[in-house]
């Protein structure tokens, strides 16, 4: 029972992973975007929308890659370039990514996703690795989404914190007007990382419409960018703790459904507000810290205008 919750956990949590690892990236940029949620349902409708309408999954992949990174674009050209206030951008970004997904899935609304994609992401057991006792079970018996975000984490780890360009980017958070003395393009920095962000939050929207909840409907998203964006506080701007923080909330976001199999009667609304009243507590204890390797960049929402150095 106890693997059986934990794998399903993780399958709820992955798209709170892409998700938290994408505003990691933009913040690490020196960007607070709290358009996650935007992008998320970005790529939730566009990713449906290919994949009904091509049946191919990497065709469904690639168009919410694409359209989150396009919302991603024009909150880079408005608060890198224009130097608009962020928090208004990834706000309004939010409420756009909303309305777009609203708007173009009302044609598409209680549509099946098809069983060509279906199939390519059912669970594939990895030989040897998933005959493990519990660890091979949990982890290794899913399917090829949740794998990559595993690649993902050890390669965004890596990138951050054993590269130079991770380095540069850290960098850039920390003080862009050093960063640009010391030869550093923060520009160019700036637009990569919150684009690479967008595709990111765009492909944890697809995972919810290709696979968690493989039918369209009304806030399919329900409120997992504003979680991640708080994930990456509770996980102190690093990709493992954002991991572990992802799959700790997927656990709560399905405790209610396992609590009801086990024949355990509590109100529905009590467990859907369990993963919110979580956000809540984590960013409370999360102002608490004090250590200089879990504060966060310290250029973050500051714009930079290179001619102000």
């Amino acid at each position: 029972m106890l693997v059986g919750f934990l794998s399903a956990a993780i399958i709820a949590g992955t798209p709170l992973l892409f998700a938290t690892l994408g505003e990691i990236f933009s913040e690490k940029a020196g960007h607070l975007n709290l358009g996650v949620e935007g992008m998320m349902y970005m790529g939730a409708i566009v990713g449906f929308i290919v994949g009904l309408n091509t049946h191919n999954p990497l065709l469904a992949m690639m168009g919410a890659v694409l359209s989150g990174g396009i919302g991603a674009l024009l909150y880079a050209f408005l608060t890198v370039s224009l130097r608009v206030n962020q928090t208004v951008c990834g706000l309004t970004l939010t409420i756009f990514g909303e309305g777009f997904a609203s708007f173009l899935g009302q044609r598409v609304m209680g549509s099946i996703v098809p069983g060509d994609i279906k199939s390519f992401f059912a669970a594939r057991p990895i030989p040897g690795l998933s005959s493990i006792p519990y660890i091979g079970e949990i982890l290794f018996k899913q399917d090829i989404f949740v794998y990559f975000g595993y690649i993902t984490i050890i390669a965004a780890t890596y990138y951050l914190f054993r590269t130079k360009k991770g380095l540069n980017l850290r960098a850039v958070g920390e003080s862009a007007a050093a960063a640009d003395a010391s030869g550093i393009n923060v520009t160019l920095y700036k637009y990569v990382h919150i684009l690479l962000g967008g595709a990111l939050c765009g492909l944890g929207g697809a995972y919810m419409s290709l696979v968690t909840v493989p039918v369209w409907q009304e806030h399919i998203i329900s409120g997992r960018g504003w979680i991640a964006v708080a994930l990456v506080i509770f996980a102190s701007w690093n990709p493992v703790k954002a991991m572990l923080g992802a799959f700790l909330f997927g656990g709560l976001s399905i405790l209610g459904f396992r609590l009801q199999s086990m024949g355990i009667q509590i109100s529905q609304y009590l467990i859907d507000m369990l993963p919110y009243a979580a956000t809540i507590i984590i960013v409370i204890i999360s102002t608490r810290k004090n250590k200089k390797e879990d504060l966060p960049p310290a250029d973050l929402t500051n714009p930079y205008f290179r001619e102000e150095r």
